[in-house]
């Protein structure tokens, strides 16, 4: 007897998150990612003055190189989404970390501004994108429970990897030039190799373990069970073999799945995160020189960043662990709902801060709900569609999103150079961030909550109705279970099936000369269901 093929059905596997073990390790990678993929392009500015200063270009032209790494970061969602669901994660990750390298290496060897946006921009860009999109999947996989906690702790590498990234490129400008901070900054991005390597999937484990339980279970069948352990042996395989034969095909995986369109939920969440995105990093982009043109200091004003990435750093996790509580977590949704509002009117109280001290109890709040917002916004987005289309949910949410960042901070800086007032562009991207919270908060509990109480209660097996891995599980696990009682059905003693008939031709006596034939003897259940009354059925169930 050989150890039955997992795809053949004879060993249901649906794999349960751990919420920890190598999940931890897991962790600590998409952390690094996280971090990397965030805060890189804006830690790459440092090197700005010099690359205008080498190749003749204005500050519009090197900025383009950050412009470009967002894009891509954010464009290409779909073909990541694609990769993941043809490839797996830990083999995209591997390459996306060796282009990112490549990318800046390459960017360090260039004669001119158009090989950096090739090189910096696009390559550098794609290959944080295959990084980033795969380990957010993994943590998904791994943490189910704890997941709330796992998001905000990996978000958390995006202000932590700002400090530091921004300091060593500062220095490694002043000792090796902008062509050797390229060079090392690249050889720091092979990290990312590495955070693909640990990002094994959670499947490999699970058949370790299905195979040690089917040993034993092999060891079982093969102990002397009497002359008809022959006879059990050639049914069961005679079974197995009609099993395979009626065994329907299974379908091809989807390489985009856009089904999750028909999910209202995954729509609402899409709408409210373009909005958001229209005026979230509106105000951090322009925080710095809005604080000059009120006379604050250049120093004192570039330390405002420095505050909001210290606050946003404790208020992620924190607001991971608020996620992760029982009462809070099913309504969490309304808890990012709340964030977003709580960022959009920070915005708006804040946009006539005149001095210094104004300016920096505004950072501290909007480093609060930024964190918020940081935290919770692809927890939210894995509960509505749930892990197993999360990789094509991301990957389109992702797409539309690039839209919005490439129309909201440059239409901000135009109107800032057309009115030359921040308090109009504060008030604007405040309201855009206000009407995104208040779009999801009522949209979900009109769309959502109330039709859930008028839908009538679903059939067992619905027509049409999405959750074909989920349905394609159970009747794996229904398979398994007809062949091991076929397997163990020969085997069975015959004189411990005449006394269990004996035992219950006896009970079934007892019930009708105490219940005065109330129910006939051999109907079972559904006798019990038509004649009986309730009492006997209770006490037919407690045996």
């Amino acid at each position: 007897m050989g150890r039955p093929d997992p795809e053949e059905g004879q060993l249901p596997a649906p794999v349960k998150p751990p919420d920890g073990g190598w999940g931890w390790i897991v962790l600590l990678g998409c952390f690094v990612i996280t971090g990397f993929s965030y805060a890189f392009p804006k830690a790459v500015s440092v090197y700005f003055k010099e690359l205008m200063k080498d190749f003749h270009v204005g500050y519009s032209d090197t900025a383009w190189i950050s412009s470009i790494m967002l894009a891509m970061l954010y464009g290409t969602g779909p073909v990541c989404s694609i990769m993941v669901n043809q490839f797996g994660c830990r083999p995209v990750m591997l390459i996306g970390g060796l282009l990112a390298s490549a990318g800046m290496i390459l960017a360090s060897f260039t004669t001119n501004i158009i090989e950096l946006y090739l090189t910096a921009g696009v390559l550098t860009g794609l290959g944080m994108a295959l990084n980033f999109q795969p380990s957010l999947i993994m943590l998904g996989t791994y943490f189910d429970k704890r997941r709330p906690l796992a998001n905000g702790l990996a978000a958390a590498g995006s202000p932590v990897f700002l400090s530091s990234l921004s300091p060593l490129g500062q220095v490694l400008l002043e000792k090796f030039g902008w062509r050797g901070g390229f060079l090392i900054m690249g050889g720091l991005l092979l990290n990312c190799c590495t955070c693909g390597a640990v990002m094994r999937p959670l499947d490999m484990g699970m058949k370790r373990k299905m195979g040690k339980t089917q040993d034993k279970y092999e060891a079982k069948e093969m102990l002397p069970i009497g002359g008809k352990s022959e006879e059990g042996i050639s049914t069961s395989d005679g079974n197995k073999k009609a099993k395979k034969a009626k065994k329907k095909p299974k379908k091809g995986k989807k390489l985009l799945d856009f089904s999750i369109f028909s999910n209202r939920g995954f729509i609402i969440y899409t709408i409210a995160k373009f909005i958001l995105v229209l005026g979230l990093f509106v105000p951090p982009i322009l925080l710095v020189n809005y604080a000059k043109d009120t006379g604050v200091p250049d120093t004192e004003a570039a330390f405002l960043l420095s505050i909001i990435g210290f606050i946003d750093i404790f208020a992620r996790p924190a607001c991971g662990m608020v996620a992760g509580l029982k009462w809070v977590r099913p309504h969490v949704a309304y808890l990012f709902s709340f964030s977003m509002l709580f960022n959009g009117l920070t915005d708006i109280c804040s946009a006539r801060a005149s001095n210094y001290t104004g300016l920096v109890i505004f950072c501290v709040f909007f480093g609060i709900s930024y964190g918020m917002v940081g935290a919770l916004q692809f927890e939210v987005l894995m509960a509505i569609v749930g892990s197993q289309k999360f990789s094509s949910a991301i990957g389109l949410v992702l797409l539309i999103e690039a839209f919005a960042v490439l129309i909201g901070p440059p239409s901000a800086g135009r109107l800032v150079d057309a009115l030359k007032n921040y308090e109009v562009i504060f008030y604007l991207a405040g309201s855009e961030v206000v009407l995104s919270a208040l779009f999801l908060g009522v949209a979900s509990y009109c769309c959502l909550n109330r039709g859930k109480k008028k839908e009538p209660p679903l059939d067992n097996n619905p027509s049409g109705v999405g959750g074909s891995d989920t349905e394609e599980a159970e009747s794996d696990v229904q398979e398994a279970e007809e062949h091991s009682s076929d397997n163990h059905q020969p085997a069975h003693n015959t004189d411990n099936a005449v006394v269990a008939a004996n035992e219950e031709a006896n009970h079934v006596a007892e019930e009708q000369s105490g219940e005065g034939g109330g129910c006939p003897a051999g109907d079972g259940e559904v006798s019990a269901r038509d004649g009986c009354n309730a009492d006997q059925m209770v006490e037919r169930d407690s045996f």
